[in-house]
């Protein structure tokens, strides 16, 4: 319809025309609603990210309140879904309160996104101020394979343990793929997993990538598409914004309580895994290594959490998948960390299929030991391939019964204390859980002799891996 025939039509015939006009649209473009999430992303004490996918070139907007009945809502800013980031929409909500629930609704095109079934939640609570101590719950994983198990359990058992943060720390789907169009399917059909929704609506979920969501098995910085996944990346994700001195790569750091996250990208720009371990052969890459420098040294957080993908350990041998390929950049990190007398870090991966708790014992080089806390899979059968590797020193016998996530607590309402373990697809706890305080990771202290559990010594002294000792 032309300005100069609408100006011409009586109001009511006007009215009738635009009517007919917007039902002609929604025709063309379809029905307003999601086709995944909400899922929530990075969290802070006044802001939230919230996530979603419409069925279409839609407006979308968040309402949110305090109190279930939306007496008193307030509206995110209207973000309209294009074709160039697939439909996906990030809104942020600003200028909340500080440890604060939410109670949030999304309208797409105006209509109210009613999730199946009804009863599942949408709500969200603000992280606490920066200087207020507490205590913190993040829950982690790798290895979410929809063709192994498409109805993954894993996540009641998740939601049971009320985190304050979920991590996807790689593998997060198995794309295994060079097309991009491909990787954005993975997403989203394990977006769309049933068992998944009440988690994603209501806890926040933070990402890195590792080799099948990055590109291919093993896939490195020769990876084709790795431009493109590191958009798809974007497209799927609601992680902080960048930071001004971060460059290309998934990486990024963030602070929870007294937990500080770094969490690395280890594809990107990782040199071959099969290339010789020279001192110039890296995972990370210069200018991610110098980042990760800098914000280690500028952490004032009790506990600092680097998050990586790929196992820290020994355990996969030279060119292993891991960062045993990668050991003299790996060493250099930990030089790093106890000459510049950085306290608190504690290692995280996943990647192996099975669930571990390591140790890297560093106190003879001056250092402390550093824990490699491992959770794999969530979602496709574990693995005993562990039975044939040797990292370090294992601290618990590895846990393969199960899918499983990990869990780590943080209380730093006195002196702070780190407590870690492994959740089977069962609800039970994999191992005694480990223990550490602050005192425990700082220069000179040697915490695995106290650690360790008393069968898996007896195991590794009987196999001749570790030397018969005096316990601590």
């Amino acid at each position: 319809m032309t300005l100069a025939i609408a100006r011409r039509l009586p109001p009511f015939a006007l009215a009738f025309a635009l009517g007919s006009a917007a039902l002609s649209a929604q025709a063309r473009t379809g029905t307003p609603r999601l086709v995944q999430g909400p899922m929530l992303g990075v969290v802070t004490p006044d802001s939230i990210r919230i996530w979603m996918r419409p069925a279409g070139p839609f407006p979308c907007v968040v309402e949110y309140a305090r109190d279930a009945e939306f007496t008193a809502t307030l509206r995110s800013e209207v973000v309209v879904a294009t074709r160039e980031r697939d439909y996906t929409v990030c809104i942020a909500l600003q200028n909340l309160q500080p440890a604060t629930r939410y109670h949030y609704r999304v309208r797409v095109a105006g209509a109210a996104h009613r999730p199946l079934p009804a009863t599942l939640p949408c709500t969200f609570t603000t992280a606490p101020s920066p200087e207020s101590a507490g205590r913190v719950r993040i829950a982690f994983g790798s290895c979410a394979r929809i063709d192994a198990d498409p109805e993954q359990p894993i996540w009641h058992r998740v939601r049971e343990a009320a985190p304050d943060l979920f991590l996807w720390i790689g593998d997060n789907v198995y794309a295994n793929t060079v097309l991009p169009d491909i990787l954005r399917e993975e997403y989203r059909r394990q977006r769309a997993v049933p068992s998944l929704q009440p988690l994603l609506r209501t806890v926040p979920q933070l990402a890195v990538w590792d080799d099948h969501d990055f590109g291919c098995n093993n896939d490195d910085r020769t990876n084709p598409i790795r431009a493109e996944a590191l958009a798809v990346f974007g497209e799927y994700w609601a992680n902080p914004p960048r930071e001004a001195d971060a460059g290309v790569g998934v990486y990024f750091r963030y602070r929870l309580g007294g937990v500080e996250l770094f969490m690395l990208d280890d594809r990107y720009h990782r040199a071959p895994n099969a290339d010789p371990d020279e001192p110039t052969k890296t995972m990370l890459g210069a200018e991610q290594l110098a980042w990760l420098q800098r914000a280690l040294e500028s952490s004032r957080a009790p506990f600092k959490l680097l998050v990586s993908g790929s196992g820290w350990t020994c355990a996969k041998g030279v060119g292993g998948d891991s960062w045993a390929a990668f050991l003299h950049e790996r060493n250099r990190l930990f030089d790093f960390i106890r000459d510049r007398g950085i306290e608190g870090v504690v290692l995280v991966s996943g990647d192996t299929h099975v669930a571990e708790l390591n140790a890297i014992p560093r106190a003879a080089a001056g250092g402390y030991d550093l824990y490699d806390l491992v959770s794999s899979p969530l979602a496709q059968p574990a693995s005993d391939n562990f039975r044939d590797r040797t990292p370090e020193l294992r601290i618990r016998a590895p846990f393969c019964a199960s899918a499983n996530f990990g869990l780590i607590e943080c209380d730093a309402t006195g002196t702070p204390t780190l407590r870690f373990t492994v959740i089977g697809v069962d609800g039970r706890a994999a191992w005694t859980p480990l223990e550490l305080t602050v005192d425990d990771l700082r220069n000179g202290a040697e915490s695995w002799p106290r650690t360790i559990d008393a069968r898996e010594r007896a195991r590794q002294q009987a196999a001749g891996v570790l030397p018969k000792r005096r316990s601590m």
